[in-house]
This record gives C-alpha cells, structure tokens and sequence, in this order.
C-alpha cells in the first residue's frame, strides 16, 4: 500500500490549502482515510476522518467549521480543504488508512487505529 501526500506549501494565516492523497496498493472499500499532523517534538495529532460512504467524518475540535474532508473513491483519493488557517496549524500533514470498517470514534482519532501512512507534506501558515 502506498499513499501519497501532496499541496502542502507556505501560506499567510486567514488562506486556504487543500491537501490530496492518492492511495493504492489495495481495495479502501470499507476503509476510512484520515489525516494527522505532527510538529517537532510533540505526539502526532489526528486532524479528521472520513468513511468510506463519506457518511462519518470526524474532525478534532480544533479545525471544526475550518477544515472539510472528502474523498473519491474512483479515484482513491482523500482531500482535507483547509479555510482559515491559523499559525497553530503549522506542522508536517499525513494521511493514513484505518482497514477497520466499524469502530468507535476513539478508534478512529487515535494514531493506533490506523494501518498505513504516507510520507507527510509539510503547510507552514505564516503570522
């Protein structure tokens, strides 16, 4: 399995980015996709999520009303948009694949619960 993380880049707080995934190597049809982020030194973060239907997404309280997630799955992509970016919101981005089709919201804001990675596209927000 493979996923590839891409759009990250340097942009001034109140902008927006959006982050694509391609994935492959494997059939997600009942996976859920996600993103964390991670900055030097500290645990890395979950951002969002999303199901395979797009019916359950699950965002950190942190980017509700800013951030959306989304996916195609004919094209085996996940996207997070990112609107109003805050300098806070500085830090290498990842997308990653949970092959659990059921489980607890817990579940799936844990960095446990996923199965594979992506490199990491770094979005530096500036003040």
């Amino acid at each position: 399995v493979q996923l590839q993380a891409s759009g990250g880049g340097l942009v001034q707080a109140g902008g927006s980015l959006r982050l694509s995934c391609a994935a492959s190597g494997r059939t997600f049809s009942s996976d859920f996709m996600g993103w964390f982020r991670q900055t030097p030194g500290m645990e890395r973060e979950f951002v969002a999520t999303i199901s395979w239907s797009g019916s359950r997404t699950l965002y950190t309280d942190s980017v509700k009303g800013r951030f959306t997630i989304s996916r195609d799955n004919a094209k085996n992509m996940v996207y997070l948009q990112m609107d109003s970016l805050k300098p806070e919101d500085t830090a290498v981005y990842y997308c990653a694949v949970s092959t659990r089709p059921y489980g607890s919201n817990s579940y799936y804001q844990s960095r446990w619960g996923y199965d594979y990675w992506g490199q990491g596209t770094l979005v530096t927000v500036s003040s």
